[in-house]
């Protein structure tokens, strides 16, 4: 069964779009920790981060690079967090959080909840960065 994830690549789902090339996908996060949390997908569907190939990886890490410095420019914030944890959706992705402090990161504390219009603005900020 494809993840969520296959259903956004594949359009079936929509999502708020930061950049995409032909391998990766970078959306926000519809239940961000904060404002301009981004994830970062590979588009063929793989579950597990390092079952990606040597060369798919690195090339990943590059896009969330690329991806990281949008963030910058478009959100407040010290640095951008990277973090991988691969428990909540069957499909390697990172998260891209913009961070002020190590509290920033904790995905324990309570999701946002924003409005399409307000998802739809910080995407479009970010992509324009």
């Amino acid at each position: 069964m494809s993840s969520i994830f296959t259903k956004i690549v594949a359009g079936e789902i929509p999502c708020y779009k930061i950049a995409e090339n032909d391998k990766f996908l970078a959306f926000l996060d519809i239940q961000p920790l904060v404002i301009g949390h981004v994830l970062v997908i590979p588009k063929v569907e793989i579950d597990y981060i390092f079952d990606l190939e040597d060369d798919l990886l690195s090339e990943m890490m590059i896009f969330s690079k690329y991806v990281s410095h949008k963030i910058k420019k478009s959100i407040d914030c010290k640095r951008v967090g990277v973090t991988v944890i691969g428990l909540e959706v069957p499909h390697a992705h990172i998260h891209l959080i913009p961070i002020n402090s190590i509290a920033d990161m904790n995905f324990n504390s309570p999701k946002l909840k924003l409005s399409s219009d307000e998802l739809n603005d910080i995407a479009e900020l970010i992509k324009s960065n």
